[in-house]
């Protein structure tokens, strides 16, 4: 019988918001979970390879689990970013459960098989969406909007202008700001 065992070790990186290439937008998503209220809110952004924020969105979700939340807001970036005409996207966000089930979007028989259905439609419009991880570190401007988002009314909010204290978020990106980061590897 043959064992194979992967060990873990530990490892300091950078992380850092990357844009996307030209021709492509971002959509940054990220939500967010107060446990002792059970309530959630969530946010996003869609911006350019320059960095810019060209819409934002918060939501306040009310009671939500928060794979929900995140099922939620990623569509709405998605659906946004359609909307806007932009056929090649880059969705990115911080839960590695959420993204299992976009990629997995056929999986009816999932808890969550309704919501993520909403994103096998998606990736049959006439656009190609690519997703994938990104550290909390490097998805920062997303989750201020998702904080942002329990200081308003329950329901979606769009801004075609940035949140005055979002500002600071696609600067510091653009900037190449990096943190330090301990990631696991497995070798």
């Amino acid at each position: 019988m043959t064992t194979i065992s992967a060990k873990s070790t530990k490892t300091k990186t950078q992380i850092a918001w990357k844009p996307p290439e030209e021709g492509w937008v971002q959509v940054q998503s990220d939500g967010s979970f107060l446990p002792l209220i059970g309530r959630a809110a969530a946010g996003g952004l869609i911006r350019d390879h320059l960095g810019r924020c060209m819409k934002a969105y918060t939501y306040n979700l009310g009671s939500c689990s928060i794979t929900a939340t995140e099922l939620k807001v990623a569509a709405k970036g998605l659906r946004l970013a359609w909307n806007a005409g932009y056929k090649k996207v880059e969705l990115k966000m911080d839960l590695t459960t959420t993204i299992a089930i976009i990629r997995n979007c056929e999986d009816e028989d999932h808890i969550h098989g309704h919501m993520a259905s909403t994103f096998c439609e998606l990736f049959n419009l006439n656009c190609v969406v690519n997703v994938f991880h990104v550290y909390r570190e490097a998805n920062c401007a997303a989750d201020f909007l998702a904080n942002l988002g329990f200081s308003y009314s329950f329901g979606t909010h769009l801004s075609y202008v940035c949140d005055p204290g979002l500002r600071h978020w696609p600067i510091h990106d653009v900037l190449d700001t990096s943190q330090d980061q301990i990631v696991s590897l497995m070798i």
